[in-house]
């Protein structure tokens, strides 16, 4: 009898712990048997909803038996049961996908994978499909290519994105959710960006507007985020795979050769992947402005400088450079709940010339350097990564991130018959950890929440070289100062209605910096130490709202800010002979206040044409610009054994910047469409000065058709023209990179380019690639250049799936 009982009792147990972990649903796509991530779960009467998770479960346990819900997704067929009839299927369901699928969901607005129309940011993503077509050579053209950012170019090994009037240190660039802008990230454009592979890149997000909430510091004008290769575990045996490319472009003769491999089990999965390309030098078009040509450029010859006539001007003599880049991960999961995992990405160079450095002028007759270059750049990043699927009371999903970076630049430069070189070498080691909470806390109201912890130690070394007699010099930074960053954030979103979403987030972050002076080259007692401590509070809220199936309307409120890095603090040099740039330890961080609102409508029967509309407001205040300063009280000091001018950047100015972006998109016939997009950015600080970094208006517009397994996208791209009265102050001293209208005054001019890109498909595991840029041939440089871009460039490349 003792026995029966003690039968009965642990059926009961276990007929009991059924039934409660059945109160988990599981929520399929029909076709791929993926789970479904933003899933609306909710009665009849809207008094009980839930969303489904990053796994596609969602806990019902506040349904009744006889309740009716209701299952809905903008990608899936809507479908109505009651919770009692799920039980047939163990509360597993699958949803059949609709007919358009609207890559609904985004990662980078709070590091979890969200549905899209209820976030209230502006994000454009480019998806892997869109890399595959257009065959972007680096990160930044892969950002240029979604049409909504616009790229500045030094050099050929460049690349600097500009966002709403914001760009080098003010915009983020994030790598699988880690920050890459480091304390040495400067205020003038950077290429830090062709770092990253973009044959690795499966996504990439950009996010406009203030995105400190999330990413504390920099990320003022948006972020940037990449998303690369994903290994991918396999429930059904191991498997293998991978793919390889190679691609080719004339302008600049570039090779790439890529492949990558995957592996999967049920419990490890690796992703192996390799890049290499090789640039020669890019020619530029044969139409346009004669002073974009190189007429000369400097030859060594048996240890003597000679000014050299260029044979063909129209080939832009020493850009080209040599790239490798290694990705490697590995996934371990311990079970449903519990994955680790750990990436390696590397990438390097050859010593990259700095173009627009090379061509300044000394004089009419004579170039200003004979050599420029950023040495090897180096970037290396170890990630660690722990994911916990486990619903408890703190928390639904925990995130987390352990990575350390390191990166190495330097710059070498000597001027045309001048026996002194000089060599600058930097290093960063940056150590980053993050955790990453979400907690749904009912079925309307997601928590996210979390903790971010940084540290920078940066190296700096400068010597020089005379007629091979080496010797030392002022070093760029602070050799051994560290900068450091800790701060938590909290963003609460609340689904008040299968309608309307809200967001309300709050970020505070404290900074601090550690720096002493080489006293060798700057005497001053005062600042010959940096210890600076300083906080930073940014908030944000937005409202996404849905009043049809057919609108979308968001507006948002937020703010950002930039917190001084040991460029801004910590740099001494001379800018030029006779002025002094020198620490100013007073140095406060500069905020952005910014509104956003954005209206999107589709039309048709089947949704077919689509117009979005996005406007932008933003206001600097405390924004750190260069003025006089002064050193224990005197306006001027000996430096390097020159008295010269002292200034600092100092917190003194305010400005505005706004702008907009309107694109359409239609699908005209089964087989042809059409899309385009147009954007416009104005500012101006308090003083009346436009603004660097603010982009002219630039648009495109396309035409793709697809039939059967062929693709074909013709389209346009324009930019519009800076004149004279527009250039910032610090543009108008540039005479290598602009050119002069009627009045002798420098302008950029606009310019426009045709092009087509093509696609065909022989097989689902080999396509092909073939386009023409700029077929018109003109020759052209992007606003803030100092390369011209490529003029008729043939691409072609092959890939194959095995």
């Amino acid at each position: 009898m003792l026995k029966i009982r003690i039968y009965l009792l642990s059926f009961m147990v276990i007929l009991i712990t059924h039934i409660s972990v059945s109160q988990e649903l599981k929520v399929y796509d029909y076709s791929t048997k993926l789970p479904i991530i933003g899933v609306h779960v909710y009665s009849m009467d809207m008094s009980k909803t839930t969303i489904t998770d990053s796994s596609g479960s969602a806990d019902i346990t506040l349904f009744s038996d006889d309740d009716l819900i209701i299952f809905s997704h903008t990608s899936y067929a809507e479908v109505l049961f009651k919770k009692k009839d799920l039980y047939t299927s163990y509360y597993v369901l699958e949803l059949h996908p609709t007919v358009l699928n609207l890559d609904e969901f985004v990662l980078s607005v709070n590091k979890r994978f969200q549905v899209k129309e209820e976030v209230p940011n502006r994000i454009v993503s480019v998806t892997a499909k869109d890399i595959r077509l257009n065959d972007p050579q680096t990160s930044a053209d892969l950002i240029a290519s979604s049409g909504e950012v616009f790229v500045q170019k030094s050099q050929l090994g460049g690349g600097s994105p500009m966002i709403r009037g914001f760009s080098a240190n003010k915009v983020l660039l994030v790598v699988d959710g880690v920050r890459m802008n480091n304390a040495i990230f400067r205020g003038g454009n950077i290429q830090n960006i062709i770092s990253i592979d973009p044959n690795t890149v499966e996504k990439s997000e950009i996010v406009f507007g203030p995105g400190s909430v999330i990413y504390g510091s920099d990320a003022m004008g948006g972020v940037m985020d990449f998303q690369t290769l994903t290994h991918k575990y396999s429930d059904t045996g191991n498997t293998f795979n991978g793919h390889a490319m190679f691609r080719f472009s004339s302008a600049n003769q570039e090779l790439t050769p890529h492949v990558d491999i995957r592996f999967g089990s049920n419990i490890f999965s690796s992703v192996t992947s390799l890049s290499f390309s090789k640039f020669s030098d890019m020619r530029m078009g044969a139409n346009g402005p004669d002073e974009y040509l190189r007429k000369d450029y400097v030859s060594v010859e048996s240890g003597v400088d000679k000014m050299v006539e260029n044979t063909d001007p129209e080939v832009q003599k020493f850009t080209g450079y040599e790239n490798y880049s290694l990705l490697q991960k590995f996934g371990l999961k311990f079970n449903e709940h519990v994955k680790l995992d750990y990436s390696l990405l590397y990438s390097t160079t050859t010593d990259i010339p700095r173009y627009d450095r090379l061509t300044q002028r000394k004089n009419e007759s004579t170039l200003k350097y004979a050599r420029w270059e950023y040495g090897p750049q180096k970037w290396m990043m170890n990630r660690i990564g722990l994911n916990i699927n486990a619903p408890n009371s703190i928390f639904d999903n925990l995130r987390v991130t352990l990575a350390m970076q390191n990166f190495e630049e330097s710059r070498i430069d000597r001027k045309f018959n001048d026996p002194l070189g000089r060599t600058r070498t930097e290093t960063v080691d940056m150590f980053s950890a993050n955790l990453d909470f979400d907690n749904a806390i009912s079925g309307k109201t997601t928590l996210f929440y979390g903790f971010e912890s940084v540290f920078n130690l940066i190296g700096s070394l400068a010597i020089t070289d005379s007629l091979g007699v080496v010797g030392v010099t002022n070093t760029r930074y602070p050799n051994d100062s560290r900068y450091y960053s800790n701060s938590g954030y909290l963003n609460i979103q609340v689904n008040h209605s299968k309608k309307t979403s809200v967001s309300y987030g709050l970020r505070y972050n404290h900074i601090g910096i550690i720096a002493q002076l080489d006293t060798v080259y700057y005497k001053s007692p005062e600042t010959a130490s940096i210890d600076q401590n300083t906080g930073a509070l940014t908030g944000s809220i937005g409202m996404a709202y849905r009043p049809n199936t057919t609108w979308q309307l968001n507006a948002n409120a937020s703010s950002g800010f930039k917190a001084p890095n040991i460029d801004d603090m910590a740099k001494v040099f001379d800018s030029q002979p006779g002025l002094v740039v020198v620490p100013n330890t007073g140095l406060r961080p500069e905020y952005l206040y910014s509104i956003d609102v954005l209206a999107a409508k589709t039309f048709g029967a089947s949704k077919q044409f689509s117009v979005e509309f996005s406007g932008f407001y933003s206001y600097l205040v405390d924004a750190m610009v260069q003025r006089p300063f002064e050193v224990n009280g005197e306006d001027s000091i000996m430096y390097d054994g020159t008295l010269s001018e002292v200034q600092a950047l100092v917190n003194v100015g305010s400005a505005f910047i706004t702008g907009f972006n309107l694109g359409v998109s239609a699908k005209l016939t089964q087989n042809l469409s059409t899309k385009g997009s147009v954007t416009y950015t104005y500012g101006k600080d308090n003083e009346g000065f436009y603004l660097r970094h603010v982009s002219p208006l630039f648009a495109n517009a396309h035409i793709i058709y697809n039939y059967k397994k062929f693709r074909v996208n013709v389209y346009a791209n324009y930019n519009g023209e800076i004149s004279n009265n527009r250039m910032s102050p610090t543009e108008l001293a540039k005479d290598n990179l602009y050119i002069a209208d009627s009045n002798g005054g420098l302008y950029a001019p606009s310019w426009y380019t045709l092009n087509i890109k093509s696609a065909i498909f022989f097989s689902k595991k080999m396509m092909a690639t073939f386009g023409v840029e700029n077929i018109t041939n003109t020759r052209y440089r992007p606003y803030s250049s100092g390369i011209a871009s490529s003029g008729i460039n043939f691409i072609g490349s092959i890939k194959a799936t095995f």
